[in-house]
Parts: C-alpha cells; sequence; structure tokens
C-alpha cells in the first residue's frame, strides 16, 4: 500500500455546497479577524516555552475489539518557523486475531500488507506534525489564521458563558460553492473569549460525505470525520493549544474497516528563559 496522506485526500471532498458570502455577519467577520492577528502573536509568544506532548492513535476492528495502538511523547520546543519535536517516549501494540503483541519502534509491520502499520504513521504525521504549523497541528483543520479565514463565512450565533469565560459562539462553513476547488471543506463552531478574542474551542466536521464516485472507483470511505481543539490561556496573551483530536470511520478496499480515534495533549509547559523559569501544570491537576 502507497503512504495514504488521508488528510489531504480527504480535505479536498465534498461537494455542491451553497454560495454563503450573504450568511457572513461583519460583526463574526471582525471578531473572526482579531482572532487571526491574537493567533499570530500567541505563537510568537510560545517560541518562549517548551512542553510535553503526547499523542495516541488507536484503531477499533468493526466488532469493538483492538487492531493497534501507538502512543507518543516528545519534547517539543517551539521555534519562529515551527516546532522541533523530539521523540522521548514510544510503545505500540496490535493484534494478529489471537494475541495482543507489544512493539517500541515506530514504522513497525508484521505483515507484507499491514495496512494498519502504513496508516498509523501517516496519520500521527499528517495530524500532529505539520510543518507549515508552529503548533504542528493541521493548519487547515481549523480557519483560524487570516489564509484559512478567506475561504470561510462566519455567522456570530449569540453570546454564552464557557467554563466561567464569556464567550462568542461564531459557526462557520464553506463561503464558495465548490470546496473540492476551494479547499475548504469543514463546518463547525468557534468559542471565541469576548474579552481577549482568543479561540477556546473549535469543532469541525465535514460539510459534506465523501462523493459517490470516489467510494465507487476508490473503494473508499470516511464517516463522521471531525477535529476538536481547545485553547487554554497562560499568561497574557500567551494561549496554548492544550487537547485535540477526533474520531472516524474509514472503509476501504479488501473489506478494511477501522473506526480511528486520536487523541493529543500538551502539558508540563516551561517558560524557556535563561534567567527565570515559570511552570504551569496540566489544565486537569
Amino acid at each position: 500500500m502507497a503512504r495514504c496522506n488521508m488528510f489531504r485526500f480527504v480535505a479536498a471532498l465534498g461537494l455542491g455546497v451553497v454560495a454563503a458570502a450573504a450568511w457572513a455577519t461583519d460583526s463574526a467577520a471582525e471578531i473572526m479577524a482579531k482572532v487571526a492577528a491574537n493567533q499570530e502573536r500567541a505563537q510568537a509568544l510560545r517560541s518562549a516555552y517548551v512542553y510535553q506532548q503526547s499523542l495516541q492513535v488507536r484503531f477499533l476492528r468493526s466488532n469493538g475489539k483492538l487492531a493497534r495502538e501507538e502512543n507518543r511523547e516528545y519534547l517539543v520546543t517551539p521555534t519562529p518557523s515551527g516546532t522541533e519535536k523530539k521523540l522521548a517516549r514510544f510503545s505500540g501494540r496490535y493484534s494478529d486475531g489471537k494475541r495482543i503483541i507489544e512493539y517500541d519502534q515506530p514504522g513497525h509491520t508484521y505483515k507484507d500488507l499491514d495496512l494498519d502499520g502504513d496508516l498509523v504513521s501517516d496519520l500521527a504525521d499528517d495530524l500532529a506534525n505539520d510543518e507549515d504549523s508552529r503548533d504542528g497541528i493541521q493548519a487547515n483543520l481549523f480557519p483560524l489564521t487570516s489564509k484559512e479565514q478567506q475561504r470561510y463565512a462566519f455567522k456570530l450565533a449569540g453570546t454564552d458563558i464557557h467554563q466561567g469565560r464569556e464567550v462568542h459562539r461564531i459557526t462557520f462553513r464553506p463561503a464558495g460553492p465548490d470546496p473540492w476547488d476551494g479547499g475548504a471543506p469543514w463546518s463547525g463552531e468557534v468559542l471565541v473569549d469576548t474579552k481577549e478574542c482568543q479561540p477556546i474551542v473549535v469543532t469541525t466536521w465535514l460539510s459534506k460525505g465523501i462523493p459517490l464516485w470516489v467510494r465507487t472507483v476508490l473503494g473508499t470511505d470516511v464517516k463522521h470525520l471531525g477535529f476538536k481543539v481547545t485553547y487554554q490561556r497562560f499568561d497574557d496573551g500567551v494561549w496554548f493549544p492544550v487537547s485535540y483530536g477526533g474520531e472516524f470511520e474509514v472503509k476501504g478496499l479488501f473489506f478494511y474497516k477501522r473506526k480511528i480515534s486520536v487523541a493529543l495533549r500538551n502539558e508540563g509547559f516551561e517558560r524557556a528563559d535563561v534567567s527565570s523559569t515559570v511552570r504551569y501544570a496540566s489544565p486537569d491537576r
């Protein structure tokens, strides 16, 4: 099986979305423009911190039993142009149908056609090691940058309270008539802190399912595809993505069917300063 860049394949899918320029409102667009600007500043401030990142990718069979699971732990050092990750720990395990077998190196395969082995490594790289994102998280999963926001229409759905903070609730969907060409397949919701105009929770899901011709010709279908990222404030202007993940079903050739979950967590933040070190505990501790 050739290496599968699953996200880039799926992100291009979706047909027939109605143009929604009139659906956007100026107030929502203005808020999201401020979010984009603040995200740029927050990313620059994050370059003063190092932290630990844990990533789990799990595959379940159609009967709910484990097919494969990999756990990675990284030391992450953000840089002005991206992130530098060092793998600190790795563990994996798979089922051969009768027993659970453990392994300790990425890229492990145990048979000539190991679809799980190929796909699990691709997902770990595609979804959590994006070279174009300073956090490693796929930038085009969420419309938080100015570039991504150009492809979407936004609507202010109201104001709410989330975990004690007042938030704008903003919904979004593709702005153009054809997400296939526009590269904007997502609909979703953003909770934006009203005081600092920073995202707190972003949730996305595919606007349209996989086209019929893809399912027919390639034998590939993906259901319930969507992702969620949560942010937390650690200092003035410093907001970090602390959790990120998604769960979806994949059906492919050779009767291949899996329920896949991806879960990433950032914690143990330290200010990388020669004169002082500030340590932040995990949000749940």
